[in-house]
């Protein structure tokens, strides 16, 4: 049995984790601002679910460490927003408001520090601790996209994984990051992998490979780990 928390967990990839990763005597607890209808986990898996706004850093962090299970096996940050006009042609970093850099230095990187140091404690206690923190292709370098303050932010998971086993090595700490290519996310789990496939042709990946590889992740014994994953899609030509 194993307790698995998972950020950003309402729609698209982190759904596809609350609903593709607990085993039947898992419990799953799935935070995002509002609790979505219709998430379905595998029968005799446990679910519960915490709101809270990581765009508010100190008060979700708090909402969330006082509502979390005091053991937790594995924390899954899958939190991450981009510029307005991200990954369109249109794309021109001055065009950026400065409220908009703001926002997203401070969900995509503030409250994942302030959260991480709330609920380490908790992992540290657990018999094979680790973190999977969802990265982006952005943040590898000569990653051909010019969005500044996405990749930036993305960059700074880097730093927080390695940063964190150095600190934690001696409590056999897993820290994983997940740098993935574009996704599919209109095909949930629910959706045949055969027809999840076809959207894209190729230059979108299904979420069903991300919850394959993550649940090998979570398989692997607890003398070794996987540092840094690199995922792009089959045809995106800058890989």
């Amino acid at each position: 049995m194993a307790n698995i928390m998972i950020i950003g967990a309402s729609r698209g990839l982190g759904r596809a984790f609350v609903e593709g990763l607990p085993d039947a005597t898992d419990k799953v607890i799935g935070i995002s601002r509002g609790q979505p209808s219709g998430i379905k986990v595998q029968s005799g898996a446990e679910l519960q679910w915490i709101e809270a706004d990581m765009s508010n850093p100190m008060q979700a962090a708090q909402a969330i460490s006082d509502r979390a299970p005091h053991d937790i096996d594995t924390l899954i940050y899958n939190v991450g927003i981009w510029e307005e006009e991200a990954f369109e042609d249109s794309y021109q970093f001055e065009q950026d408001t400065d409220a908009q850099i703001i926002e997203m230095v401070s969900v995509n990187i503030t409250s994942t520090i302030l959260l991480l140091k709330r609920l380490l404690p908790r992992l540290l206690s657990a018999s094979k601790p680790q973190i999977i923190l969802t990265g982006s292709t952005s943040a590898l370098r000569q990653a051909g996209r010019p969005e500044v303050t996405f990749a930036a932010s993305k960059h700074a998971l880097n730093g927080i994984a390695d940063s964190l086993r150095e600190g934690y090595r001696k409590n056999n700490l897993a820290v994983t990051c997940l740098q993935l290519g574009y996704l599919n996310t209109d095909d949930a789990l629910d959706v045949p992998l055969s027809e999840a496939v076809k959207n894209g042709e190729g230059h979108f990946i299904p979420v069903h490979d991300v919850v394959a590889v993550v649940r090998t992740l979570l398989s692997l014994s607890p003398c070794s780990f996987v540092r840094e994953l690199t995922m792009p899609a089959i045809r995106d030509e800058r890989f």
